[in-house]
């Protein structure tokens, strides 16, 4: 990745050092040295407020740089940044939200004189919440090869198949045009594989993952999206599979049914458009989170819909979320978040119905915030797909 980008990411996160006082920074978990240096690596990037950051690198054994250190373990860090010709911080943050509460500890214990504090996490997920122009343009060629796997479902349909089928032919799509496959979310309690492929009422099924919608899964061991469930007539399905293509998380779910809806199916869906498009206008720097959420709930209650938007029986609590080099970043579109909306921001909106005896209906795509307004990343037929 260009040095230029890595510098600028890295900056941002010196800016909200600075503003707490923080003189350094020791970061270990993947998604965040991604952020800051562009690979996954075995070590830390070290990042002084006002000095170049130094990589100290366990494995691979291949990397080299003017700034690039091997290291065994972390005991021998504060001996390597002194070599450096850097002074010990004073305060240290570390990804507190991210490390085992062993490494973080062992973390620590390496700079007994320096005030260290666990906002890392948090800190540098501000920082990431708002997208470079790089990585917005990511976004955009992502979101163009999301929609050619999409555009492509009707072709590996087949009577007869079941939802695991169908899945398992939809990955394959996305697989051939780049997806990494690779389903990185933040919090260890939250596991999915690729997406998911709900159908029928298995989209009403609760999960223990806080998805907008949950499904029953193939085993307790990864309790969500497709149950095997055979494909029937008069079912809608719903495919959300994580567009991961160059290591950034788009969001897009459509819907398809098997044979005719009723009717009621139809008009659900049309309300989760309706509510994308206020949604849609409505949004620029400046709305609060909050105030999205309740014109969308406002909107559902009035089509009819409220008993089946966003679940039946177990409901998700939000209708959009940030999305980036994990699928669930800041801002979050829920109630009671009075984040505003700022240039930059890329975020999923997904507003969805269940329908007992039918199935899922709804839309999701992934939006970036302008100076002005919203554009839509994720462009293909938003109408419900018969196969």
């Amino acid at each position: 990745m260009l040095q230029p980008e890595l510098k600028q990411r890295r900056d941002k996160i010196r800016v909200l050092m600075a503003q707490r006082g923080i003189d350094a920074a020791l970061i270990a978990c993947n998604v965040n040295l991604i952020y800051t240096y562009g690979t996954v690596v075995s070590g830390y990037l070290y990042l002084p407020l006002e000095s170049p950051a130094r990589l100290f690198v366990k494995r691979p054994n291949n990397i080299t740089g003017e700034h690039v250190l091997p290291v065994r373990k972390p005991e021998q860090l504060p001996e390597l940044i002194q070599e450096c010709g850097l002074p010990l911080p004073k305060k240290l943050m570390l990804e507190g939200d991210e490390l085992s509460f062993t490494e973080y500890n062992r973390l620590a214990a390496c700079f007994p004189e320096a005030e260290v504090v666990p906002c890392g996490s948090s800190l540098i997920r501000q920082a990431r919440s708002i997208k470079t122009v790089m990585e917005i343009e990511i976004f955009r060629r992502s979101g163009v090869a999301h929609a050619k796997a999409y555009e492509q479902i009707p072709s590996v349909y087949r009577p007869g198949m079941t939802d695991r089928q169908l899945s398992i032919e939809i990955e394959r799509l996305m697989r051939l045009e780049g997806c990494l496959g690779i389903f990185r979310v933040f919090g260890q309690s939250m596991e999915i594989f690729m997406g998911s492929l709900l159908a029928g009422d298995n989209a009403a099924a609760p999960s223990p993952y806080d998805f907008a919608l949950g499904g029953e899964g193939l085993d307790p061991s990864l309790p969500g999206g497709a149950n095997g469930s055979l494909l029937q007539a008069g079912q809608s399905l719903m495919v959300d599979m994580g567009g991961n293509f160059y290591g950034y998380m788009g969001d897009m779910s459509r819907v398809f049914s098997i044979g005719k809806l009723p009717e009621k199916a139809y008009a659900a869906h049309q309300t989760c458009l309706e509510v994308q498009e206020a949604i849609a206008n409505m949004a620029k720097p400046g709305v609060a989170c909050e105030d999205l959420y309740n014109t969308a709930v406002k909107m559902v209650e009035e089509a009819g819909f409220a008993d089946y938007f966003m679940g039946v029986g177990q409901k998700a609590k939000f209708i959009g979320h940030g999305i980036g080099l994990e699928i669930n970043e800041a801002p979050v579109i829920a109630p009671r978040m009075k984040q505003e909306l700022e240039p930059g921001m890329v975020f999923a909106l997904e507003p969805k119905i269940v329908l007992p005896g039918v199935g899922p209906l709804g839309i999701e795509n992934s939006w970036v915030v302008t100076t002005e307004g919203v554009e839509k990343l994720t462009v293909c037929n938003e109408e419900i797909i018969e196969l």
